[in-house]
C-alpha cells in the first residue's frame, strides 16, 4: 500500500469511492450521496487541484492502482483563522479496513497541513464510532466536544463529537489564551 496526493486524473475512482462512502455511511458525512453524484466530474477534479496554495488536499492510499480509501484537509482563507486546518472525507473500502489504510491516510494529511503551516487541525467524527474515534486518538487526535443534531438522516438526528491536535510540538498552549486582551473575549 502507499499513499500519494490525488490529481485531477484521480478523480473518477475518487467520485466512485467518496459516492459508495456516502452511500453506506449516509450518518459519517455532512454531504449525502444524491448531492454529490449531481455534481459532474469536473468539480471532483477541482478538488484534487493540484499546487501548494490550493484550499484543501485530498490524499489516496493505494493498492496498485486500486484506490482503497481518501482523505483530505482544508483551511479557510481568513488570516485569523489561517494556522487552523480541518481534516476531511476520510473514507477507506470494508475490503481494506484494519490494514493501516486509515492510519496512514490521517499521517499523510497531518503531515502536508503541518509542512503547509498549519499548527492545529480538527476533524468532526460521528459520535458512537468508537473505530474511527480510536483511530484518531492513535494519530494524536483528542476529542473536545460534541455537537447534538449536527446531521440529519431522514427523520433522525446525529451527533458529531469534535476532535483536536496540535501539529507542531511548539505551538502556543491552547489555554493560554482565551478571549480578548480583558479576558471577555472582546
Amino acid at each position: 500500500m502507499h499513499v500519494r496526493r490525488l490529481v485531477p486524473d484521480d478523480a473518477p475512482a475518487y467520485r466512485a469511492l467518496m459516492l459508495d462512502a456516502y452511500r453506506d455511511h449516509p450518518d459519517a458525512f455532512t454531504s449525502s450521496a444524491e448531492e454529490r453524484a449531481a455534481q459532474p466530474t469536473d468539480w471532483w477534479a477541482w478538488r484534487l487541484a493540484p499546487g501548494d496554495t490550493v484550499a484543501q488536499r485530498v490524499f489516496g492510499a493505494f493498492d496498485g492502482d486500486l484506490l482503497l480509501g481518501a482523505s483530505g484537509w482544508s483551511r479557510g482563507d481568513r488570516a485569523k483563522a489561517a494556522h487552523r486546518a480541518e481534516l476531511f472525507g476520510m473514507a477507506v473500502v470494508a475490503a481494506a479496513r484494519g490494514r493501516g489504510a486509515g492510519q496512514a491516510l490521517v499521517e499523510a494529511v497531518v503531515a502536508d497541513a503541518r509542512a503547509a503551516g498549519a499548527l492545529t487541525m480538527t476533524l468532526t467524527v460521528t459520535d458512537g464510532n468508537g473505530t474511527a474515534e480510536r483511530l484518531y486518538a492513535r494519530c494524536g487526535f483528542v476529542r473536545i466536544g460534541l455537537e447534538p443534531m449536527a446531521v440529519r438522516v431522514g427523520d433522525a438526528f446525529v451527533a458529531k463529537a469534535t476532535m483536536w491536535r496540535r501539529l507542531v510540538e511548539d505551538s502556543p498552549d491552547p489555554g493560554a489564551a482565551r478571549g480578548g486582551t480583558d479576558g471577555t473575549g472582546r
